[in-house]
């Protein structure tokens, strides 16, 4: 049996935090900058230029309907073939390009449902007030949009970190590579339970601040 649980983590409790720190910090690169590129898509996505819409629908389809660990195998390891000037970058960074690109195409359809969900009335009064479009979305729509984004883009967060669990098949210190580590030292099973019980420690902490913004937002209305 070896070891058990309790005595691992209070061994090995180093590498288990340094692994939870690299997993938030992926997790929030990649929402990150997947949010402000998924705002441009999103933006894409509601313009009246059918083009732009339809590349922007594509966009967000492949990258919603292809998993997330065969989008980091093409970007680990054909964007390097395609563009060999970067074979010099780190490895890491094509990595967490993966990431940011599937939670932009997750984020655009958040901030595209939020913008939909404000009555489309008060966009056709403001404009009858002779209010401009650019005018109408930032002091009109967006303010509104906002209550129903910001829950969802927490959730998103949420989501990411337990994505960001595949990093560790490239080498990336997150926090199932912990596990990998510690197989050299014949610890199979132990750190499992110890990884499962963070990332359900993570997602319930911040699925009750999450809770609470909802419920603050639900009060200003």
């Amino acid at each position: 049996m070896g070891p058990s649980i309790l005595d691992v983590f209070i061994q090995y409790w180093p590498l288990f935090l340094k692994g939870t720190l690299g997993t938030l910090r992926y997790a929030f690169i990649a929402v990150g900058l997947g949010s402000i590129l998924g705002t441009f898509v999103a933006f894409m996505h509601l313009s009246k230029n059918k083009i732009l819409s339809s590349i922007a629908s594509v966009y967000a389809n492949i990258l919603r309907g292809t998993p997330l660990l065969v989008q980091m195998y093409i970007a680990y390891f054909f964007i390097p073939i395609v563009l060999p000037i970067l074979n010099s970058v780190d490895k890491e960074v094509f990595v967490l390009i993966a990431l940011i690109l599937n939670s932009s195409a997750y984020v655009s359809e958040i901030i595209r449902g939020g913008i939909n969900s404000v009555d489309s009335g008060q966009s056709e009064a403001a404009r009858s007030l002779g209010m401009s479009a650019s005018h109408t979305m930032t002091k009109i729509i967006l303010p509104q949009a906002i209550k129903n984004i910001l829950p969802a883009l927490a959730n998103e967060y949420i989501a990411m970190i337990k994505e960001t669990s595949m990093a560790g098949t490239f080498m990336l210190y997150e926090l199932m590579y912990t596990r990998t580590i510690l197989a050299n030292k014949y610890l199979s099973w132990q750190p499992l339970f110890i990884i499962a019980g963070i990332y359900l420690l993570l997602t319930m902490v911040l699925t009750t601040l999450v809770k609470k913004l909802e419920e603050r937002f639900s009060v200003s209305d």
